[in-house]
């Protein structure tokens, strides 16, 4: 089970509201605030999807670039000691720094089983 959807390359959160009795979410990992609620699990994802559609028309009726989730960088801040010795690792292996964190990302996540 997962309590993401995607659609486009956007991702959707999924909620339970116990109270009002319906399920809702949101697009994650953009700055734009855009929600969507259902009855059942079909309605969510039905409305998962056309809120991506109204976003992306809306971004297009505006002239505007819709923002784009994950786009590949963020910043890190790992502290003084951490990032001397990332460093260090980087310098003694002839690495870069990015290309240290990629690969403790990568093995970190592998061993996560975290998919792709």
């Amino acid at each position: 089970m997962t309590n993401m959807l995607e659609y486009k390359g956007y991702l959707g959160s999924v909620e339970f509201s116990d109270e009002d009795e319906v399920f809702h979410g949101k697009l994650e990992f953009i700055r734009d605030l855009v929600t969507y609620e259902g009855t059942d699990a079909k309605s969510l994802k039905d409305a998962f999807h056309e809120a991506v559609e109204d976003y992306l028309e809306l971004c297009q009726s505006e002239n505007r670039a819709p923002d784009t989730p994950l786009k590949g960088s963020f910043n890190v801040r790992p502290g003084p000691e951490l990032h001397r010795r990332a460093m260090l690792f980087a310098l003694r292996h002839h690495m870069n720094l990015n290309n240290v964190v990629i690969d403790a990302l990568r093995r970190h996540l592998d061993r996560e089983d975290i998919p792709a």
